[in-house]
């Protein structure tokens, strides 16, 4: 382990840096470089403090970056009693990011090989050698989205390495078909498509416009990509958040050609800073079956017959070809869909479990669905939900000082 130690006005930020196996069944294997910054309070930095591990949602995107507003906003609550590890899951921000000069090294086959060690296994794994090597004999856990997911498995991989686990929108499904989950999202992503055009009447008709526009002229986007109508259509992703209706509607307004309109696409729709999430995205939904693309399978014939709904967050294989970020994965993105992938979780373990949990479920996620989320919560023995109306899939961001509060409350039995 490397580290280095650089003080603001109000924090110590310490930047670390720790080897791990590319492959933990292979611990004397290829060893790759993960990243995480403990962050501590400027007046606590002496403090016996129990440590938080904060795990980012994705696949494949770093955790954020403390700034002197003590963003982001869960921050100022977890400093007044953690020392808080923010974890770059492999493969991105400053662990040994996966992008196409990696992929450039690999056949296709070595290169799925290699990403297939990319997910919520290897990435709770090297916490737990970042655990030890830090000398922390146990920590809690706070999982946004995919992080959640992360916490799961955590729970049932090394549950006596917790003290507890608090989850944000990201309990998964435990053995539910990948099937189920994108016909699940599917549907939640065309309500809010819909309450999006409620809101905002004339986006449908400048959507409607805009879709045949891009079917009929090849438009370039500033990085030089086409802009098809099935990459507009992406937008709706933004949708599952606090703000995106918004956000939306500001791009939509903005005149059409204009470099800002192309920019502000653009933004919204690239994969090409963090390509691993789109190569893996479908695996976290796939404990012990292949995915077959599943969210190109599952695309409901509406969406064909409606230019105006728009998609989520799913990946499709012709993102592949029509994003240069991703064309270097094109060929591994192929296999990984076809792989038999492992199990993530334990389910038995997880009915038996004793680390003290809680999680916040979001009634109307768009992302993770809530049904599914109300079952797991019932089958991780002592997990006390929080179901709330009051946030989208990103409460997190949006009021993440109440959240983490609250979880907090809950598994202390304070609620």
């Amino acid at each position: 382990m490397t580290a280095q130690t650089f003080r603001t006005p109000q924090l110590v930020l310490t930047e670390r840096t720790f080897e791990v196996p590319l492959d933990h069944d292979e611990p004397g294997g290829e060893q790759i470089e993960v990243f995480a910054r403990e962050v501590v309070a400027a007046d606590k930095e002496k403090d016996g403090l129990p440590w938080l591990l904060y795990l980012q949602g994705g696949p494949g995107f770093e955790a954020p970056r403390p700034l002197r507003q003590l963003t982001p906003g869960f921050l100022e609550r977890a400093l007044t009693e953690f020392r808080v590890l923010m974890l770059d899951q492999r493969g991105v921000g400053r662990s040994a990011p996966v992008g196409p000069d990696v992929a450039a090294q690999f056949a296709p086959t070595q290169l799925a090989d290699r990403l297939a060690h990319y997910r919520a296994d290897s990435i709770v794994r090297d916490a737990e050698l970042i655990r030890r090597e830090l000398g922390v004999e146990k920590w809690s856990v706070l999982g946004q989205s995919f992080g959640g997911f992360c916490c799961v498995t955590y729970l049932s991989l090394f549950p006596e390495s917790l003290r507890e686990a608090l989850i944000c929108g990201g309990l998964p499904p435990l053995d539910r078909s990948i099937d189920e989950v994108y016909a699940a999202t599917y549907r939640r992503t065309a309500e809010h498509v819909r309450r999006h055009y409620d809101r905002y009447p004339p986006d449908r008709e400048r959507v409607t416009a805009i879709v045949a526009t891009l079917e009929a002229e090849d438009v370039r986007l500033p990085g030089g990509d086409r802009l098809t109508a099935s990459r507009f259509r992406q937008l709706g992703i933004l949708l599952g958040g606090g703000e995106g209706s918004e956000l939306l509607h500001y791009i939509l307004e903005l005149p059409w050609g204009s470099p800002a309109f192309r920019h502000d696409v653009e933004a919204a729709s690239s994969f090409a800073r963090n390509p691993l999430y789109a190569v893996v995205h479908e695996s976290c939904y796939a404990p012990g079956l292949p995915t077959n693309w599943a969210a190109q399978r599952l695309l409901p014939a509406e969406y064909a017959e409606d230019p105006t709904l728009l998609t989520g967050e799913h990946v499709y294989p012709w993102m592949f070809d029509d994003f240069a970020g991703l064309r270097p994965f094109a060929e591994a993105a192929q296999i990984l869909a076809h792989r038999a992938w492992g199990p993530l979780y334990d389910v038995d373990r997880l009915a038996a479990n004793a680390v003290p949990c809680a999680a916040a479920v979001y009634a109307d996620d768009m992302y993770v669905e809530r049904e599914f989320s109300e079952q797991t919560a019932g089958r991780i023995k002592g997990l006390r939900m929080w179901l709330t109306n009051e946030y989208e899939h990103d409460g997190l961001r949006m009021d993440g000082g109440r959240i983490l509060g609250r979880l907090l409350d809950l598994t202390r039995g304070r609620e």
